[in-house]
């Protein structure tokens, strides 16, 4: 049992990383000015969106820590790829300094 936590406490530690990169990126993207946030509201909306399912996977973990994270994970991965993108549409029209990059 030691093990599995420990493995969720990784696990927590990786996604909370992530959800801090997303964060950044979007106060970053918040900065800009209006009519460029305008051309990215739909990935800056999916962005929030994967935040607030990082939050609910790391609530989770802490709360009940699963013996059988394999469905989580490949789902979480697909979802990585596709939020992958989405920053990569956001870098197409910024600056990497503009957003974090």
């Amino acid at each position: 049992m030691k093990d599995v936590q420990s493995y969720c406490n990784n696990v927590i530690g990786e996604l909370t990383v992530w959800k801090a990169k997303m964060y950044d990126v979007v106060r970053r993207v918040d900065k800009v000015s209006s009519g460029d946030k305008a051309k990215l509201l739909n990935q800056v909306n999916d962005l929030h969106i994967f935040i607030e399912e990082l939050e609910n996977r790391i609530d989770r973990l802490r709360r009940e820590c699963p013996l059988d994270w394999k469905p989580d994970q490949i789902e979480m991965e697909t979802k990585f790829d596709h939020l992958k993108g989405k920053y990569n549409d956001l870098e197409a029209n910024f600056s990497p300094g503009d957003i974090g990059g």
